[in-house]
């Protein structure tokens, strides 16, 4: 049984964009709570006050509200500019005309959501002068968008830091024991086969042996590589790994999914036609009904091989 710090980090490895969308939602509700806090403690202190506590709330949770529906257009437009050395005057000029866009789509958003819940209470909201209002909102949102771009470069690089990158090192074995036919016979009578992959990590090495890999995910650009309760990305598709790894006993049971072979505890079938493969790790993968067939090929030849 793996441990909650374990668990947490393994789902971060699994779905990074998700889990970034959940902590920059986090901070941004978090920071909405201490702002209303401190707006209501400030009235408060004036005796002829006549604020009432929904409409901080109002104010602040409706920019958030704005900034979370803005936020995957923001981040995808952050992943196509990143911050580099090269063209800074280019880069300085984008990222300035994209923040207008964003503080004018964020007020948008925001003084339709406040003109709502307003009218719906029976009352006006009144954003003020034009002009004057959409400088000061465009001051915050600078800011905002310079914090938005710096913490997104920032996790990036941490998360590539933490998560590491693995490489394939090549072994030479022997055709026959490969157990490759199409080249049992060859000249050379060498296969070249992995029998590790290299991690880098914290500028640190790891060495990863194959036989150690329970199972192959498909992750974007990457394939997952899940072996002993850590996940190692390959950049990498899961159709070239698996030319590279199928003698090595690892065959697809779904679009996105592959598995060792060695690590199979016990197949289960439904009525659908999918199944189910539970691992000696615990865990359950799906069997796609498209991949059956050429997974049973694959066990009953593995298991007639001399």
């Amino acid at each position: 049984m793996t441990s909650g710090n374990s668990w947490f980090v393994q789902c971060v490895q699994r779905h990074p964009v998700r889990s970034g969308y959940l902590l920059f939602a986090l901070f941004l509700i978090l920071n909405a709570a201490v702002n209303v806090s401190s707006i209501w403690t400030a009235e408060q202190r004036q005796p002829d006050s006549t604020l009432l506590i929904w409409q901080p709330i109002l104010w602040e949770y409706s920019s958030v509200l704005s900034t979370l529906s803005l936020s995957p257009l923001l981040f995808w437009w952050f992943g196509r500019h990143p911050l580099q050395f090269k063209a800074p005057a280019r880069q300085l000029l984008l990222h300035l005309a994209a923040s207008v866009v964003f503080s004018l789509s964020h007020v948008g958003i925001m003084v339709t959501l406040r003109s709502w819940v307003y009218r719906w209470l029976g009352s006006d909201y009144q954003f003020g002068p034009l002009g004057r209002e959409l400088i000061y909102e465009y001051r915050k949102d600078l800011w905002a968008y310079l914090v938005f771009l710096c913490a997104f470069q920032l996790a990036r690089f941490v998360h590539a830091r933490l998560q590491g990158e693995a490489y394939v090192v090549g072994t030479a074995v022997s055709a026959e024991a490969a157990g490759d036919p199409s080249h049992q016979g060859a000249t050379s009578g060498v296969v070249e086969q992995p029998g590790y992959f290299l991690v880098k990590k914290l500028d640190k090495e790891y060495l990863i042996r194959v036989e150690d890999i329970a199972w192959l995910e498909a992750n974007g650009n990457y394939v997952n590589l899940h072996s002993e309760g850590r996940i190692y990305p390959l950049r990498a598709t899961l159709a070239a790994t698996l030319e590279t790894l199928q003698q090595a006993g690892f065959c697809r049971i779904h679009r996105s999914l592959a598995v060792n072979l060695r690590y199979i505890e016990s197949i289960g079938y439904q009525s659908s036609g999918d199944g189910s493969i539970l691992l000696k790790t615990g865990q359950q993968l799906t069997l796609s009904r498209r991949y059956k067939e050429q997974f049973k090929a694959t066990v009953d030849w593995t298991q007639t091989k001399p």
